[in-house]
């Protein structure tokens, strides 16, 4: 089994490959913006360029599903899956809680099919492992990939350097902190964000949990509410930028 990261295109999420000896499935289809680029971007790593069984999603938010109906579409009408609670937003087009309408962008609607807790998608020679993961929102879904002890996180760790935010609709501080100490307990390799680098290695994946886990066990003892160092995020952001901000040392940029 092969797994590719396609680096985020601007305010894309990191879009994965999963090619497997029974099945190629992709996670996370980013924005309507770059929609047609990601679709050759798929092609040029796929051994078959027109073989793409599913496109699974770890969260309805725009940057994570805005492209998915044009991906489906091109290849063959492959089935998309979100869990439960993310459903009804991509199949009316919602773009409030997609917050499609914060980047001034419609959302494409797409039918969709659900992805549960526990759910195991056999690619012959591997599988992908879905994981409830709540926090950011309430279809925040994790993946994990066994056979390399990868976990794909999407919008609960945007990036390295960068902690979730809470304080859209569906999100939930303690829920964050859960599903965070839940990745923990897997003891993964490596992460691959939502943007940016894959985090690489037992012992910094260890040391990038603890300090967003310490991040929002801090705001949870300030009555939920972040620090006041820390800026208003942009309207766009699906993180908080903390000051002073995070190294992102040579490790992470691997």
């Amino acid at each position: 089994m092969r797994v590719l990261r396609l680096p985020a295109i601007h305010h894309d999420a990191n879009l994965v490959v999963v090619e497997g000896s029974a099945g190629n499935l992709l996670i996370d289809a980013g924005t309507s913006w770059y929609q047609s680029l990601q679709v050759e971007r798929i092609k040029g790593v796929l051994a078959d360029e027109n073989r793409l069984d599913r496109i699974i999603l770890t969260s309805k938010r725009y940057p994570c599903s805005g492209g998915a109906k044009h991906l489906s579409e091109s290849f063959s009408d492959c089935t998309v899956h979100i869990h439960p609670d993310g459903q009804a937003a991509l199949e009316i087009g919602d773009f409030f809680t997609t917050w499609a309408n914060r980047f001034d962008s419609d959302m494409p609607p797409v039918v969709s099919q659900s992805v549960d807790e526990g759910d195991v998608f056999a690619l012959g020679d591997g599988q992908v492992e879905s994981l409830s993961l709540p926090g950011h929102s309430l279809d925040g879904m994790g993946y994990w990939i066994p056979e390399q002890k990868m976990m794909i996180l999407g919008t609960l760790l945007p990036r390295a350097d960068r902690p979730t935010r809470w304080d859209l609709p569906g999100g939930c501080l303690p829920d964050v902190l859960e599903s965070l100490k839940r990745v923990v307990a897997y003891k993964p390799k490596s992460i691959i964000p939502l943007q940016g680098p894959a985090i690489k290695g037992v012992q910094h994946v260890k040391e990038i949990l603890k300090r967003h886990i310490g991040f929002f066990e801090a705001c949870l003892e300030n009555d939920g509410k972040v620090s006041l160092s820390v800026p208003k995020p942009a309207k766009t952001a699906l993180w908080y930028s903390p000051h002073p901000p995070w190294p992102l040392d040579e490790q992470e940029q691997v």
